[in-house]
């Protein structure tokens, strides 16, 4: 498949700066385009590869200024204009056919919606419930009296406990597991006795959870993923930790039991954030900081975390104490000391 770049610029919204009648039959990123490919520029940083392009035609910003051997699609946010034109050349999406594969196990009391398609060797456990049109993947658990909404796509080797409640077009990607105990102990007698954790999980409508990313069901009540939420791979939320909408956790972070994280909160990789703590709405955590009080919103960092003009600060100072030792050796020397 290939398309000119006046198809393509009509299809953007874009204004187009070149040959309208050159054909287009690949998309790839600045330093891997070839001569017939198209591919964008939005960060300054890559002003470098930009110039090395081997592609045929580029999408850039609007105010672009700068001169290029490849024709030039201009747009308002370059990234999705390119996304749009990547989706038109990809390969059809896999489809999964409704149907029950015959080394499923499916036990007679669940329900299962229409168009429903249950891949090989997944497993349904009693009086779970399947929405219509969602997808349960190979050696993918769904464990007893859970309930999981319409249009989901639960890919395989994903472990939903019992009685975790999923809304609808939720995507749950491999080896996540949903509902697993939380990690509660009481010292008895010089020894660890398990708190029972009955509680349960809940997911609500438009929530992605990547791949080996783990939540706990709570102690009692419940460890609640709010609509909208987008988690990375390999993440760690602890016991009736309650997640805010349309917030945002990057890879290898953790939260701990029954903190209280608010709508629209963006944690970068590797946040470690102690248990009973509340993150207000709007709170941005940079990548590693550690989290040990309350946040009342704003951007933060470090570890323990602070303001984020504050720990700018802090590292530039860091920075300049060799200077400032040399310059104190050298006073010391000139007084005699």
């Amino acid at each position: 498949m290939s398309f000119t770049l006046q198809e393509l610029a009509a299809l953007c919204g874009g204004e187009l700066r070149g040959d309208p009648t050159e054909k287009i039959s690949g998309a790839a990123a600045l330093s891997e385009a070839v001569a017939g490919e198209i591919t964008f520029y939005a960060d300054p940083r890559y002003r470098a590869r930009l110039r090395k392009t081997r592609a045929s035609a580029i999408f850039v910003p609007l105010d672009f200024c700068e001169q290029t051997a490849a024709a030039q699609l201009r747009v308002e946010n370059p990234s999705k204009a390119f996304e749009q034109v990547v989706l038109k050349l990809a390969p059809k999406p896999i489809s999964f056919a409704p149907g029950i594969h015959p080394t499923a196990v499916v036990d007679p009391t669940a329900k299962l919606g229409n168009g429903v398609s249950i891949q090989p060797h997944a497993v349904i456990e009693s009086r779970a419930a399947i929405g219509d049109n969602t997808m349960i993947g190979a050696n993918t658990y769904v464990g007893h009296e859970s309930i999981i909404g319409e249009s989901c796509l639960i890919y395989p080797n994903v472990t939903i406990r019992e009685r975790t409640r999923i809304g609808a077009h939720v995507i749950i990607h491999s080896g996540a597991v949903i509902g697993a105990d939380g990690f509660g102990f009481e010292l008895v007698d010089g020894r660890y006795k398990k708190n029972p954790q009955i509680g349960i999980v809940q997911i609500d409508d438009d929530v992605e959870i990547g791949a080996n990313t783990t939540i706990d069901r709570a102690r009692f009540g419940r460890t609640w993923i709010q609509e909208g939420v987008k988690i990375d791979n390999l993440v760690q939320i602890a016991h009736n930790v309650i997640v805010g909408k349309n917030s945002v956790i990057a890879a290898q972070t953790g939260i701990s039991g029954s903190t209280r994280v608010g709508e629209k909160v963006m944690m970068a990789g590797q946040v470690g954030v102690i248990g009973h703590l509340t993150i207000d709405d709007n709170t941005i955590i940079a990548a590693q900081s550690g989290i040990s009080k309350d946040l009342p919103g704003g951007a933060w960092f470090g570890s323990p975390a602070v303001p984020l003009p504050e720990a700018k600060r802090q590292i530039a100072w860091i920075h300049r104490l060799g200077k400032l030792f040399d310059r104190v050796k050298a006073l010391e020397k000139k007084l005699g000391l």
